[in-house]
């Protein structure tokens, strides 16, 4: 069985994404990791040079940042996916970790459907939010799992903003046939220092919105923390242990955290809650689709 991983990355080190410890994370795992670096001068190429190892297939490209929607990322994702020769291509993107403590029985899995019928696997999230002490969980707006391992040579392709798989067979486009797992990416979107977030989800947002809506939804101006920081709700102390490569980017925490508001239900009925509601949106999801 050979492993690839790929990812995108694009002025990572001047927003903040932990690109190093993510390629670091993957390499253990993996035979070969493709790295697709945008335009830019902030270090990112030197960032992914740095580590040299011969594993890793590294290409620059010139994003089109006209498009909409985040459409850039998946454009980006699948030009890094095409060069992927491995059975499996595990995708990461460049602030999302994984443990090494689920390593092995992550290659186990691979190992396990290498000649199954499945042609994807998902894995389960850790979307740390303010702090590396603190994520959410709520899967109305923070996805539980998504797919990150797609089976090579099935005409398998990134979709709109690179949250997502779709295959190409018999001339339609459908699900590939995925299997979930049970480990874990650990997404660090959400932990930066204020001044740096508020940088980031600038960048962000215009890879979604033109200019117009940008002047009139646009981030705040000001580095103020509850608004960047301000949304509490179903935020959850995190009691386990971080990736090992994360642990000098944990000690280095250098900015107040927000405020975590426990709220006034108790845990079995809050939980009720978020999965109810969540389960009431596919459902309202599901019979609009059928109209």
């Amino acid at each position: 069985m050979r492993v690839s991983g790929f990812t995108i990355a694009r002025r990572a080190v001047a927003l903040g994404y932990p690109l190093a410890e993510s390629l670091r994370s993957l390499l253990p795992l993996v035979d070969q990791l493709v790295v697709n670096v945008g335009d830019g001068d902030d270090g990112t190429w030197e960032t992914v040079q740095a580590l040299a190892d011969p594993r890793i297939v590294a290409f620059r490209s010139t994003w089109d940042l006209s498009k909409r929607d985040g459409l850039t990322l998946s454009e980006e994702t699948n030009k890094a996916l095409a060069r992927c020769d491995g059975d499996w291509a595990i995708y990461l993107q460049a602030d999302e970790v994984l443990h090494e403590a689920e390593g092995p029985a992550l290659r186990a899995a691979l190992q396990r459907h290498l000649h199954s019928r499945v042609e994807a696997l998902s894995l389960r999230y850790y979307h740390f939010y303010g702090s590396y002490r603190t994520y959410k969980d709520d899967p109305r707006w923070w996805y539980p799992r998504a797919t990150r391992i797609v089976r090579t040579g099935m005409d398998v392709q990134s979709v709109g903003d690179a949250c997502a798989f779709m295959r190409r067979h018999d001339g339609a486009w459908r699900k590939p046939r995925r299997r979930d797992l049970t480990m874990h990416v650990y997404h660090y979107g959400r932990v930066r220092p204020p001044a740096q977030m508020l940088l980031k989800q600038r960048n962000l947002e215009r890879l979604y919105h033109d200019e117009s809506w940008l002047e009139t939804h646009g981030l705040p101006a000001d580095m103020d923390l509850a608004a960047i920081y301000g949304d509490s709700r179903h935020l959850r102390v995190f009691h386990g242990t971080h990736p090992a490569v994360m642990h000098d980017r944990v000690a280095s925490v250098d900015w107040p955290e927000p405020p975590l508001v426990a709220g006034p239900w108790p845990e079995w009925m809050r939980r009720g809650y978020v999965y109810g509601a969540w389960v009431i949106d596919r459902g309202v999801a599901a019979l609009r689709a059928r109209q």
